[in-house]
């Protein structure tokens, strides 16, 4: 690609829980951790966020093959899960989800701002996420109303699998109208959704502070000594980059330099594709 055929930015992409609503992501990791208690098994706050991005139903999967899981639940139960069991644990994740969702809708600081701040530039917005569609049906009217509402949304369930894998980002890209995907930038907090990125061609960018790798809730932050806060800065960073994010930030409110500095890079010629050495933010 030549600087003559450039074009610039067309879409961001962003994710939902910990990026632009629900500080810390904590409306599933507390699901999660009930529905294995209610079946005698505590598990961790880790263990409920490692798999964090994936489809809900995937999520479950994750969890339940770790050997740690997978050896309580077969001292407890007297078997291995299996399907059914998946089916069952689903069949209760849900309404419970359905449940604690109101109170995990707040957006983000600095969501409107940079919204905004993409629309003037001309940028369209797309939105994917773990969550069904049902339980996007709920959450987007009460977000809505606090002003944001993202020109397309693809949920877990309306694509064949989830991430890591990049449908939900084509989906949102079709939707959009955009493409190629050097001209789309998506915006996330875990590492299989850096991952679902790349494996799209798009640039990614990841955020630490208000997404899953803190999971922490703004007051729970403000609490933080400094030192605190740049362990799991940097823990987050090297978690989120090894995944393969061109760019990491605090939060979504400090977007908009970095879509300028992507459309900097694509005149002079990079694909995302070939990038992994940028310096991250």
């Amino acid at each position: 690609m030549t600087i003559a055929s450039y074009s610039p930015l067309q879409a961001v992409i962003l994710d939902w829980a910990g990026t632009t609503v629900d500080f810390g992501s904590r409306a599933p990791t507390r699901v999660f951790i009930e529905v294995f208690r209610r079946y005698g098994i505590e598990i961790t706050v880790a263990e409920a966020r490692g798999p964090m991005g994936r489809a809900k139903r995937d999520h479950l999967v994750a969890i339940l093959q770790l050997p740690r899981i997978t050896s309580v639940w077969e001292k407890i139960h007297g078997n291995s899960p299996n399907d059914a069991v998946i089916d069952r644990l689903y069949e209760e994740f849900l309404p419970l989800q359905m449940q604690t969702l109101s109170d995990h809708v707040d957006l983000i600081p600095g969501t409107i701002q940079s919204v905004s701040a993409c629309r003037e530039r001309g940028l369209k917005i797309g939105s994917t996420t773990g969550y069904t569609r049902e339980l996007m049906d709920f959450v987007c009217p009460l977000v809505a109303a606090n002003g944001y509402e993202p020109d397309t949304l693809v949920c877990s369930g309306d694509t064949k699998s989830g991430r890591p894998a990049p449908w939900m980002i084509y989906r949102a890209a079709e939707n959009l109208g955009v493409y190629p995907m050097r001209n789309v930038a998506i915006v996330d907090d875990t590492p299989v959704g850096i991952e679902a990125g790349r494996n799209a061609g798009a640039w990614t960018i990841a955020v630490t502070k208000t997404g899953n790798e803190f999971g922490l809730s703004k007051s729970e932050l403000a609490a933080l000594s400094q030192s605190d806060i740049d362990r799991l800065e940097e823990s987050a960073r090297a978690t989120l980059g090894a995944a393969g994010a061109h760019f990491i930030i605090d939060g979504i409110g400090s977007l908009p330099p970095i879509l300028r500095e992507i459309d900097r890079i694509l005149a002079s010629g990079v694909d995302p594709n070939g990038a992994a050495t940028f310096q991250l933010r």
